[in-house]
């Protein structure tokens, strides 16, 4: 990997790599843009195969979790941490030197809970900063609201490619059963949607199936059942050339980050295929609004208004991606950076505006 032309060609601001011993750590923080506001983005612990792909997954999340925020319309940047490991050997002193790393940065950059991380461990790594977020939980955690979130996107998803706002009957296939994709399977199951689900936990996919009577599948099924709907809601990578030709749905509308393979090339195909693809940090971005509103005191209405305007924000990506005919992973980034820009010339006027108050 090329490092400074990775980081330079994504446009991130700044790479982060902390290495101690006693205890052993390496863990690395990806700080995309701050034109919004300090980096907030969540922290996973995960055994790579290699640093390579531990940076990898780095700049791509903290520069998804920028565009997040801008299309969520919340002033903050974007930012994301890994660190590197096996989550079974994961151990209270480590988490306490990760805490002094973030504390480093002074409020540069705001983290909190993903994947292999539970509440606990965030309690614990606020013993050594203040700069996180999800610690009291206030409102139950974020993938509730996440999970709505991405309901709303998919219904919006509906909508726009086949004309309906009734999802009696509608087939979904869902990849993914952990707190997320659980919250998506019952929103979908309350409004009368047949569910095809699938996990590598045979425990999930039987609560689910008890619970929501959903259909359960192998996981190299999932990609090409006869649906309506693909909802990927695991880890990311999954929408590349091997699986997109087998794609029967219509839709793909599911919590993942990173669920293009190769972004250009695999967005591209969706859009030859016919499918329509909701741009994964924009329709998983209610946890970021949830841990935000916590952030600045939690208010209820607003979170949950600023979650419903989801699908409005989704309704307007797939009409500019339909009319520029571009994609809507590109329709999105061109709303975003749209955002971005207007935030940074409103600095510059700022600036100039006190330069002149402040001339004798």
């Amino acid at each position: 990997m090329n490092l400074f032309e990775n980081v330079t060609e994504m446009g991130h601001e700044q790479v982060l790599f902390c290495n101690g011993k006693d205890p052993d750590i390496k863990a690395i923080i990806a700080i995309h843009d701050t034109s919004l506001g300090p980096a907030m983005g969540a922290t996973r612990m995960l055994p790579y195969v290699n640093e390579a792909a531990a940076l990898k997954d780095a700049l791509r999340l903290s520069r998804g979790m920028t565009y997040k925020a801008a299309c969520a319309d919340i002033p903050v940047g974007g930012g994301k941490a890994v660190i590197i490991g096996n989550p079974a050997y994961k151990t209270d002193e480590l988490l306490y030197a990760y805490g002094r790393f973030v504390n480093s940065l002074n409020g540069r950059f705001i983290t909190g809970q993903d994947v292999n991380m539970t509440p606990e461990d965030v309690r614990k790594i606020s013993r050594e900063t203040s700069y996180v977020v999800g610690v009291e939980e206030k409102s139950g955690g974020p993938a509730p609201i996440t999970g709505w979130g991405v309901f709303l996107g998919l219904k919006a998803a509906v909508e726009f490619r086949l004309k309906t706002s009734n999802l009696q009957g509608l087939k979904v296939a869902v990849q993914g059963l952990g707190n997320v994709g659980t919250n998506v399977c019952r929103h979908l199951h309350e409004n009368g949607a047949k569910l095809f689900v699938t996990d590598i936990s045979k425990e999930r996919t039987e609560e689910i199936q008890r619970l929501f009577g959903a259909t359960v599948v192998e996981p190299s099924e999932i990609y090409g059942l006869d649906v309506d709907v693909l909802s990927p809601c695991a880890l990311g990578g999954i929408l590349n050339s091997e699986t997109i030709p087998q794609i029967k749905a219509s839709v793909i509308a599911g919590a993942a980050n990173n669920q293009l393979g190769e972004e250009k090339a695999d967005g591209m195909m969706l859009v030859e295929k016919g499918i329509l693809y909701a741009p994964d940090y924009v329709i998983n971005a209610g946890g970021l609004i949830n841990v935000y509103n916590e952030m600045i005191g939690y208010n209820e209405e607003k979170a949950f208004k600023q979650v419903r305007n989801i699908y409005n924000t989704l309704l307007d990506i797939f009409d500019r991606a339909e009319k520029q005919q571009i994609t809507t992973d590109a329709a999105s980034k061109q709303l975003a950076e749209e955002r971005i820009a207007n935030a940074k010339n409103m600095k510059k006027v700022l600036v100039t505006a006190g330069s002149t108050n402040g001339k004798s």
